[in-house]
Protein backbone atom coordinates (compact mmCIF):
# COMPACT_ATOMS: atom_id res chain seq x y z
CA UNK A 1 0.00 0.00 0.00
CA UNK A 2 1.37 3.03 -1.07
CA UNK A 3 1.47 5.82 1.83
CA UNK A 4 2.31 9.11 3.01
CA UNK A 5 6.32 8.72 2.77
CA UNK A 6 6.42 6.99 -0.86
CA UNK A 7 4.96 10.48 -1.73
CA UNK A 8 7.21 12.41 -0.17
CA UNK A 9 9.96 10.32 -1.15
CA UNK A 10 8.72 10.19 -4.75
CA UNK A 11 8.41 14.13 -4.95
CA UNK A 12 11.92 14.51 -3.54
CA UNK A 13 13.44 12.53 -6.29
CA UNK A 14 11.85 14.61 -8.74
CA UNK A 15 12.90 17.77 -7.84
CA UNK A 16 16.25 16.74 -7.12
CA UNK A 17 16.40 15.25 -10.56
CA UNK A 18 15.45 18.94 -11.64
CA UNK A 19 18.09 20.34 -9.68
CA UNK A 20 20.87 18.00 -10.96
CA UNK A 21 19.30 18.88 -14.37
CA UNK A 22 19.51 22.54 -14.27
CA UNK A 23 23.31 22.16 -12.47
CA UNK A 24 24.41 19.68 -15.58
CA UNK A 25 22.95 21.85 -18.01
CA UNK A 26 24.13 25.21 -17.04
CA UNK A 27 27.10 23.51 -16.55
CA UNK A 28 27.15 23.02 -19.94
CA UNK A 29 25.90 25.96 -21.53
CA UNK A 30 27.90 28.39 -19.00
CA UNK A 31 30.60 28.93 -21.54
CA UNK A 32 28.85 29.17 -25.14
CA UNK A 33 26.18 31.13 -23.60
CA UNK A 34 28.49 33.48 -21.56
CA UNK A 35 31.20 33.91 -24.30
CA UNK A 36 28.03 34.86 -27.03
CA UNK A 37 26.92 37.54 -24.79
CA UNK A 38 29.78 38.63 -23.98
CA UNK A 39 30.83 38.96 -28.06
CA UNK A 40 27.30 41.06 -28.33
CA UNK A 41 28.63 43.04 -25.56
CA UNK A 42 31.49 44.35 -27.26
CA UNK A 43 30.28 44.61 -30.10
CA UNK A 44 27.35 47.09 -29.07
CA UNK A 45 29.89 48.90 -27.10
CA UNK A 46 31.90 49.16 -30.34
CA UNK A 47 29.19 50.44 -32.54
CA UNK A 48 28.18 52.73 -29.80
CA UNK A 49 31.61 54.35 -30.31
CA UNK A 50 30.85 54.57 -33.61
CA UNK A 51 28.06 56.25 -33.73
CA UNK A 52 29.71 58.88 -30.82
CA UNK A 53 32.30 59.27 -33.24
CA UNK A 54 30.05 60.20 -36.35
CA UNK A 55 28.08 62.47 -34.03
CA UNK A 56 30.83 64.19 -32.84
CA UNK A 57 32.42 64.55 -36.64
CA UNK A 58 29.26 65.78 -37.69
CA UNK A 59 28.97 68.77 -34.96
CA UNK A 60 31.96 69.53 -36.03
CA UNK A 61 31.61 69.75 -39.47
CA UNK A 62 28.39 72.04 -38.93
CA UNK A 63 30.20 74.32 -36.95
CA UNK A 64 32.78 74.94 -39.38
CA UNK A 65 30.10 75.22 -42.20
CA UNK A 66 28.35 78.05 -39.62
CA UNK A 67 31.94 79.83 -38.93
CA UNK A 68 32.55 79.45 -43.05
CA UNK A 69 29.38 81.29 -43.60
CA UNK A 70 29.98 83.48 -40.66
CA UNK A 71 33.64 84.58 -42.56
CA UNK A 72 31.53 84.86 -45.89
CA UNK A 73 28.97 86.61 -44.93
CA UNK A 74 30.17 90.06 -44.87
CA UNK A 75 31.27 89.48 -49.11
CA UNK A 76 28.27 87.88 -50.00
CA UNK A 77 26.30 90.84 -48.20
CA UNK A 78 28.27 94.10 -49.01
CA UNK A 79 25.93 96.53 -50.43
CA UNK A 80 22.78 94.34 -50.39
CA UNK A 81 20.89 96.73 -48.72
CA UNK A 82 22.57 99.94 -48.43
CA UNK A 83 20.60 102.65 -47.22
CA UNK A 84 17.48 100.65 -46.88
CA UNK A 85 15.42 100.73 -43.64
CA UNK A 86 13.95 97.93 -42.35
CA UNK A 87 11.48 96.85 -39.24
CA UNK A 88 11.72 94.05 -37.01
CA UNK A 89 8.51 92.24 -35.58
CA UNK A 90 9.38 88.90 -33.76
CA UNK A 91 6.90 86.71 -32.92
CA UNK A 92 7.19 84.76 -29.20
CA UNK A 93 8.60 81.44 -31.23
CA UNK A 94 11.24 83.95 -33.38
CA UNK A 95 12.92 85.55 -30.25
CA UNK A 96 16.12 83.10 -29.94
CA UNK A 97 17.64 83.86 -33.93
CA UNK A 98 15.89 87.54 -33.73
CA UNK A 99 19.83 88.78 -32.95
CA UNK A 100 21.16 87.25 -35.83
CA UNK A 101 18.98 88.01 -38.41
CA UNK A 102 19.42 91.71 -37.32
CA UNK A 103 23.17 90.85 -37.21
CA UNK A 104 22.55 89.84 -40.59
CA UNK A 105 20.76 93.01 -42.05
CA UNK A 106 23.26 95.45 -40.51
CA UNK A 107 26.16 93.67 -42.38
CA UNK A 108 24.18 94.21 -45.27
CA UNK A 109 23.96 98.23 -44.62
CA UNK A 110 20.61 98.57 -43.67
CA UNK A 111 19.47 100.57 -40.89
CA UNK A 112 17.28 99.11 -38.49
CA UNK A 113 14.45 101.29 -37.67
CA UNK A 114 13.79 99.31 -34.55
CA UNK A 115 12.29 95.57 -33.11
CA UNK A 116 8.82 95.26 -32.06
CA UNK A 117 8.35 91.71 -29.74
CA UNK A 118 4.67 90.62 -30.04
CA UNK A 119 3.30 88.98 -27.01
CA UNK A 120 1.53 86.04 -26.73
CA UNK A 121 -1.20 88.01 -25.69
CA UNK A 122 -1.54 89.33 -28.47
CA UNK A 123 -2.36 86.75 -30.90
CA UNK A 124 -4.25 84.86 -28.47
CA UNK A 125 -8.20 83.84 -29.05
CA UNK A 126 -9.66 85.05 -26.38
CA UNK A 127 -8.51 88.96 -26.51
CA UNK A 128 -10.03 89.19 -29.87
CA UNK A 129 -12.64 91.91 -28.44
CA UNK A 130 -10.01 93.61 -26.29
CA UNK A 131 -7.78 94.30 -29.04
CA UNK A 132 -10.72 96.14 -30.66
CA UNK A 133 -10.50 98.12 -27.91
CA UNK A 134 -7.17 99.15 -28.15
CA UNK A 135 -7.01 99.60 -31.77
CA UNK A 136 -9.89 102.36 -31.14
CA UNK A 137 -7.92 103.74 -28.68
CA UNK A 138 -4.58 103.82 -30.10
CA UNK A 139 -5.79 105.48 -33.11
CA UNK A 140 -3.95 108.72 -33.73
CA UNK A 141 -5.19 112.04 -36.31
CA UNK A 142 -2.11 110.64 -38.82
CA UNK A 143 -2.64 106.91 -38.00
CA UNK A 144 -6.03 106.82 -38.22
CA UNK A 145 -8.26 103.63 -38.29
CA UNK A 146 -11.02 104.25 -41.58
CA UNK A 147 -10.91 101.89 -43.96
CA UNK A 148 -8.77 99.02 -41.48
CA UNK A 149 -10.38 95.46 -40.92
CA UNK A 150 -12.94 96.10 -38.22
CA UNK A 151 -14.26 92.55 -36.64
CA UNK A 152 -10.80 90.49 -36.05
CA UNK A 153 -8.86 92.01 -33.09
CA UNK A 154 -5.62 90.85 -34.47
CA UNK A 155 -5.98 92.08 -38.06
CA UNK A 156 -7.41 95.33 -36.87
CA UNK A 157 -4.54 95.73 -34.88
CA UNK A 158 -1.70 94.44 -37.12
CA UNK A 159 -2.80 96.78 -39.73
CA UNK A 160 -2.83 99.99 -37.21
CA UNK A 161 0.71 98.85 -36.10
CA UNK A 162 1.74 98.19 -39.64
CA UNK A 163 0.25 101.94 -40.64
CA UNK A 164 2.25 103.36 -38.01
CA UNK A 165 5.61 101.47 -38.50
CA UNK A 166 6.32 101.64 -42.51
CA UNK A 167 5.90 103.74 -44.78
CA UNK A 168 2.89 105.57 -46.17
CA UNK A 169 1.72 105.12 -50.02
CA UNK A 170 2.86 107.37 -52.05
CA UNK A 171 0.72 110.46 -51.58
CA UNK A 172 -0.38 109.77 -47.81
CA UNK A 173 -0.12 112.10 -45.13
CA UNK A 174 3.01 111.49 -42.83
CA UNK A 175 3.00 110.00 -39.60
CA UNK A 176 4.26 112.05 -36.75
CA UNK A 177 6.88 110.73 -34.44
CA UNK A 178 4.46 111.30 -31.20
CA UNK A 179 1.12 109.69 -33.12
CA UNK A 180 4.04 106.51 -33.60
CA UNK A 181 5.26 106.47 -30.02
CA UNK A 182 1.26 107.20 -28.93
CA UNK A 183 0.32 103.78 -30.75
CA UNK A 184 3.38 101.84 -29.93
CA UNK A 185 2.59 102.63 -25.93
CA UNK A 186 -0.99 102.08 -25.83
CA UNK A 187 -0.17 98.46 -26.78
CA UNK A 188 3.13 98.32 -24.97
CA UNK A 189 0.87 99.21 -21.97
CA UNK A 190 -1.31 96.88 -22.53
CA UNK A 191 0.98 94.05 -22.44
CA UNK A 192 0.49 93.08 -26.31
CA UNK A 193 3.57 93.52 -27.40
CA UNK A 194 6.94 95.11 -26.12
CA UNK A 195 9.49 97.71 -28.31
CA UNK A 196 13.24 96.58 -27.79
CA UNK A 197 15.02 99.46 -29.32
CA UNK A 198 13.52 102.83 -29.72
CA UNK A 199 11.52 103.44 -33.00
CA UNK A 200 13.84 105.31 -35.33
CA UNK A 201 11.42 106.34 -37.83
CA UNK A 202 9.29 104.71 -40.30
CA UNK A 203 10.36 101.25 -42.24
CA UNK A 204 10.92 100.40 -46.08
CA UNK A 205 10.63 96.94 -45.29
CA UNK A 206 9.59 93.89 -42.36
CA UNK A 207 11.35 91.13 -41.20
CA UNK A 208 9.00 88.65 -39.62
CA UNK A 209 10.85 86.65 -37.05
CA UNK A 210 8.81 83.33 -36.40
CA UNK A 211 9.38 79.50 -35.32
CA UNK A 212 7.77 76.78 -34.66
CA UNK A 213 3.91 75.72 -34.73
CA UNK A 214 1.56 76.28 -31.85
CA UNK A 215 0.67 72.89 -30.10
CA UNK A 216 -1.68 73.60 -28.30
CA UNK A 217 -5.64 73.41 -28.24
CA UNK A 218 -5.87 76.92 -29.47
CA UNK A 219 -3.00 76.13 -32.02
CA UNK A 220 -4.86 76.24 -35.47
CA UNK A 221 -6.12 80.03 -33.80
CA UNK A 222 -2.79 81.00 -32.90
CA UNK A 223 -1.45 80.29 -36.14
CA UNK A 224 -3.96 81.78 -38.25
CA UNK A 225 -3.80 84.76 -36.34
CA UNK A 226 -0.23 85.27 -36.84
CA UNK A 227 -1.07 84.76 -40.75
CA UNK A 228 -3.52 87.66 -40.60
CA UNK A 229 -0.86 89.85 -38.77
CA UNK A 230 1.76 88.73 -42.04
CA UNK A 231 -0.75 89.57 -44.04
CA UNK A 232 -1.29 93.15 -42.89
CA UNK A 233 1.99 93.82 -42.84
CA UNK A 234 3.04 92.67 -46.39
CA UNK A 235 -0.09 95.05 -47.40
CA UNK A 236 2.18 97.93 -45.77
CA UNK A 237 5.43 97.33 -47.37
CA UNK A 238 7.91 94.61 -48.43
CA UNK A 239 7.95 91.91 -46.20
CA UNK A 240 10.08 88.29 -45.20
CA UNK A 241 9.28 86.16 -42.60
CA UNK A 242 12.28 84.41 -40.90
CA UNK A 243 11.49 81.09 -39.40
CA UNK A 244 12.40 77.88 -38.49
CA UNK A 245 11.16 74.73 -40.19
CA UNK A 246 8.00 74.15 -42.40
CA UNK A 247 6.09 72.12 -40.63
CA UNK A 248 2.24 72.45 -40.93
CA UNK A 249 1.09 75.70 -39.25
CA UNK A 250 4.25 77.60 -38.93
CA UNK A 251 4.16 80.91 -40.15
CA UNK A 252 6.71 79.77 -43.14
CA UNK A 253 4.18 77.29 -44.34
CA UNK A 254 1.29 78.94 -44.05
CA UNK A 255 2.55 81.58 -46.15
CA UNK A 256 3.78 79.06 -48.70
CA UNK A 257 0.63 77.11 -49.08
CA UNK A 258 -1.30 80.43 -49.62
CA UNK A 259 -1.23 81.56 -53.46
CA UNK A 260 -1.43 84.91 -53.03
CA UNK A 261 1.11 85.71 -49.94
CA UNK A 262 3.32 83.66 -52.01
CA UNK A 263 3.45 86.03 -54.54
CA UNK A 264 4.12 88.70 -52.22
CA UNK A 265 6.17 87.31 -49.27
CA UNK A 266 9.94 85.59 -49.52
CA UNK A 267 9.90 82.98 -46.85
CA UNK A 268 13.23 81.29 -44.93
CA UNK A 269 12.90 78.43 -42.88
CA UNK A 270 16.20 77.73 -41.73
CA UNK A 271 16.57 81.46 -40.27
CA UNK A 272 17.55 79.71 -36.68
CA UNK A 273 21.23 78.90 -38.54
CA UNK A 274 23.76 81.42 -39.95
CA UNK A 275 23.31 80.48 -43.57
CA UNK A 276 19.37 81.43 -43.03
CA UNK A 277 20.13 84.50 -41.46
CA UNK A 278 22.48 85.38 -44.27
CA UNK A 279 19.74 84.08 -46.70
CA UNK A 280 17.19 86.76 -44.83
CA UNK A 281 18.83 89.31 -45.82
CA UNK A 282 19.15 88.81 -49.55
CA UNK A 283 16.24 88.04 -50.30
CA UNK A 284 14.98 91.46 -48.78
CA UNK A 285 17.79 92.59 -50.89
CA UNK A 286 16.06 90.84 -54.22
CA UNK A 287 12.53 92.20 -53.14
CA UNK A 288 13.80 95.73 -53.51
CA UNK A 289 15.35 94.82 -56.70
CA UNK A 290 12.90 92.79 -58.68
CA UNK A 291 9.68 92.65 -56.23
CA UNK A 292 10.39 89.24 -56.54
CA UNK A 293 9.33 86.60 -53.87
CA UNK A 294 10.51 83.16 -52.89
CA UNK A 295 10.72 80.71 -50.76
CA UNK A 296 14.46 79.43 -49.73
CA UNK A 297 15.68 77.11 -47.15
CA UNK A 298 16.15 73.29 -46.50
CA UNK A 299 12.36 72.56 -45.34
CA UNK A 300 9.10 71.56 -47.39
CA UNK A 301 8.21 73.93 -50.13
CA UNK A 302 11.66 75.87 -50.46
CA UNK A 303 12.49 76.97 -53.97
CA UNK A 304 16.36 76.81 -53.71
CA UNK A 305 18.75 77.53 -50.96
CA UNK A 306 18.81 81.43 -51.49
CA UNK A 307 17.43 83.95 -54.36
CA UNK A 308 19.51 84.92 -57.32
CA UNK A 309 21.86 87.69 -56.68
CA UNK A 310 20.64 91.18 -58.35
CA UNK A 311 23.66 92.09 -60.58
Amino acid sequence: MINFRYHVVSLTAVFLALAIGLVVGTAALNGPVADSLKDRVNALSKNNEQLRESVNSLETEVKREEDFVTEAAPHMLKGTLAGRRVLLVVLPSGEEHAEGVTEMARLAGASITGQVNVQEKFIHPDNNFLLLGVAARAARPTIPDVGLPGSDGVEKSSALLASALLDRPEGGSLVTDADRRAVLDDYSEAGYLTVKDKISGPAEAVVIVSGQPYVDRDAAKKDASVVRLADQFDKAGVAVVAGSGSSGGNLVAEVRRDPALAKTISTVDNANTVAGQVVTALSLGRQFADKGAGAYGVGAGAESLLPELPE
